[in-house]
């Protein structure tokens, strides 16, 4: 029998990997474009265990609002910022400016 919350987390980890530099998406949007509206606290468990992946770009995924609400989960609390103004964005007090403009919804960009 497979492990659901392992491939929940499976299929979380290959969404994440699609969101292109630059953008952000947010825990919610995850768990509506993998059926589970209402699970994005589950979506954030997930990238909280990716930590050790290398690949998943976990610091792309935010709140509904564009607030770096996972920062603590990164070890240096600035990681998470850091590396999103790398790829261009600018955050001022843990949010994301022009939040719109950068929000990558899975579920109109991968139908």
């Amino acid at each position: 029998m497979k492990d659901k919350k392992t491939n929940f987390f499976q299929d979380v980890y290959a969404v994440v990997k699609l969101i292109p530099e630059g953008r952000v998406t947010s825990y919610g949007a995850i768990a509506a474009y993998l059926g589970a509206k209402g699970s994005a606290r589950m979506v954030g468990w997930a990238l909280i265990a990716a930590h050790p992946l290398t690949d998943v770009p976990a610091y792309r995924v935010v709140n509904r609002n564009g607030l770096l609400t996972g920062k603590q989960h990164f070890g240096d609390p600035n990681t998470m910022q850091h590396a999103l103004e790398n790829e261009g964005l600018t955050i001022i007090n843990d949010q994301i400016q022009d939040f719109q403009k950068h929000f990558w919804d899975p579920g109109k960009e991968l139908i």
